[in-house]
């Protein structure tokens, strides 16, 4: 593997530090932490797939939120395209946030 080569592995875990820095407007943790990313894909042509949720299907930054995920994992070099997909399935519940989370919410 040259210096060039980028490992989808290291991708994921970059990709992983972006999302951390995008927080819920109404709840003070990163989406991370609240357990709304499912899944995060690179595949060899390093495109990526983020499988999401939402605290709740009417939650006010529906239309945003995904967008802004897209956005900052696109300008992460090495990331060639980026679709955030949502789902509902399983619905959101505060068992998936971390314990950081909790935490940070006084939930323990």
């Amino acid at each position: 593997m040259s210096d060039t080569t980028i490992n989808t592995e290291e991708l994921g875990e970059k990709i992983v530090r972006v999302i951390k820095t995008i927080y819920d407007p109404e709840i003070p943790v990163d989406i991370y932490e609240l357990g709304l990313i499912y899944d995060v894909f690179v595949n060899e042509d390093y495109d990526t797939k983020v499988l999401m949720t939402l605290t709740t299907p009417n939650c006010p930054v529906a239309e945003t939120l995904p967008l802004e995920v897209e956005e900052k994992i696109k300008s992460i070099k090495g990331v060639n395209d980026c679709e955030v997909e949502i789902t509902f399935d399983p619905p959101w519940s505060q068992d998936l946030m971390s314990e950081e989370a909790k935490l940070e919410l006084g939930m323990l």
